[in-house]
């Protein structure tokens, strides 16, 4: 293989690569642009707020931004009347992780009512947290509650299972702070797409739970 070839083949597998980041992350944000909101005024009423998980501390020992702000985003879509529960989807796959109890003890500190919270243990993917919430939870109309970015992706895939869906965007976190994360989101666009393109399943069903 000469060396002209090899330049040929490899400037086509990093056009290949950059078509398949932009092309999701273009379709995401184009799906979801009118359905987003950062104020309360405006939103429309859904029964249920369905909070994206995350760990509540970071490595370092900090208290992870995320985290922090989903909640204050939970408490304030409540409060204002714009949700009559809450739906928490996160991480519960080890006996010392349990991002849906961390949301829980601090969405009730924070005065949401504890019968007004509902608990999804098997939200490992956002997939998992949107396709569970109508399969499992029943809920047909949902406002997903995390960062714009994460809501983006979320309506979408939302929206390709049959839901109807909006986000309340969470306060941002630092450019400091968010700069990997946003790099991972991106390729995390591609794997929602090719999520949808082999049909792939939660990782776990289980028996319905009504909310209410």
């Amino acid at each position: 293989m000469t060396l002209k070839s090899i330049f040929k083949k490899s400037t086509f597998l990093v056009l290949l690569v950059l078509l398949s980041i932009y092309i999701p992350n273009s379709i995401i944000k184009k799906k979801s642009k009118d359905k987003l909101y950062s104020s309360i005024e405006g939103i429309p009423y859904n029964d249920v707020g369905l909070v994206l998980g995350a760990s509540r501390i970071t490595p370092s020992g900090n208290i992870n931004l995320y985290y922090k702000y989903r909640v204050e985003a939970a408490i304030e879509l409540y409060k204002a009347g714009k949700i009559a529960y809450i739906l928490v989807s996160g991480d519960n796959g080890r006996k010392d992780y349990d991002e849906p109890s961390d949301f829980k003890d601090d969405l009730i500190r924070g005065g949401i009512p504890e019968d007004k919270i509902f608990l999804d243990y098997a939200g490992f993917r956002t997939l998992d947290s949107v396709i569970r919430a109508k399969a499992i939870f029943g809920q047909d109309s949902i406002t997903v509650i995390s960062q714009k970015f994460h809501n983006e992706r979320a309506i979408y895939l939302a929206e390709y299972h049959n839901m109807k869906a909006i986000g309340y965007n969470a306060k941002s976190v630092g450019a400091n702070f968010s700069r990997k994360t946003l790099i991972r989101e991106h390729f995390a666009r591609t794997k929602a797409f090719m999520d949808i393109t082999f049909n792939t399943k939660p990782k776990f069903f289980g028996k319905t739970i009504a909310i209410k």
